[in-house]
């Protein structure tokens, strides 16, 4: 399309977050998310630490949510969940990224919440139903601010830690990530072409649970600073 002609309707601006030191914004194109990546959260929620590869699911890039953001409880269930996760943010990618070159299309990192309906009205939990309803619903994704990799360098150990009205929920190291981040980007790019704006959340360890309208969420990471979020009544 030519800078001339005009689309037939607005969807706005392109979502995009903050970056730690500058005034440019990350334009985010795709979210990827990785489950069941710490061996205490998948005992947690019943499964087996022994898969070859975790569950691999995407949320729409309208989800994103920023530091401060306002979460109104969402439709179609009475379970409403954190998960709090180490956001992984790509400049360059490609198919078929080897492991020992995956980290040189890092930009940098972030702290993010997968927001999840553990439970959806009038929906049977059938272990093979897609996860759409539960994991890719409005403002199921905050994220804090991205941190370059020239200032933190790569993120792969230090504390993860959640807290709900100030009271600690998740509290772990991403050292125990089954997955790293290198293995992570290596095995996505076998399945989709990586690009720059992609940001990949790399799983949440144990502590996940429920929350309620007016509860505050302070997620934290190592590095990467923190991000709240508020939940409120449903919209």
């Amino acid at each position: 399309m030519s800078s001339a002609e005009k689309f037939v309707v607005d969807l706005g601006e392109r979502p995009s977050l903050p970056v730690s030191g500058g005034e440019g914004r990350y334009p985010v194109r795709r979210i990827y998310c990785i489950g069941r990546n710490y061996v205490a959260h998948v005992e947690e929620m019943g499964g087996d630490p022994k898969l070859d590869f975790p569950i691999v699911f995407q949320k729409p890039t309208d989800s994103i949510e920023q530091d401060g953001a306002i979460l109104p409880y969402p439709t179609m269930t009475d379970n409403y969940h954190y998960e709090l996760e180490l956001v992984v943010a790509m400049k360059s990618g490609g198919y078929n990224i080897p492991v020992e070159q995956a980290l040189d299309h890092v930009y940098g990192y972030a702290v993010g919440l997968d927001m999840t309906r553990r439970s959806v009205n009038g929906q049977s939990d059938r272990p093979n139903q897609p996860w759409e309803l539960g994991k890719a619903f409005d403002n199921s994704c905050p994220v804090g601010t991205i941190h370059p990799v020239e200032q933190v360098g790569h993120v792969d150990t230090g504390a993860i830690r959640l807290t709900v009205n100030g009271d600690a929920k998740q509290d772990s190291d991403l050292a125990l990530m089954i997955w790293r981040t290198p293995e992570i980007i290596s095995n996505l790019s076998r399945y989709f072409a990586l690009q720059a704006g992609d940001i990949i959340l790399t799983g949440t360890p144990n502590g996940v649970g429920p929350v309620v309208p007016g509860d505050v969420l302070v997620g934290s990471i190592d590095k990467l600073g923190s991000l709240s979020v508020t939940i409120s009544d449903p919209v």
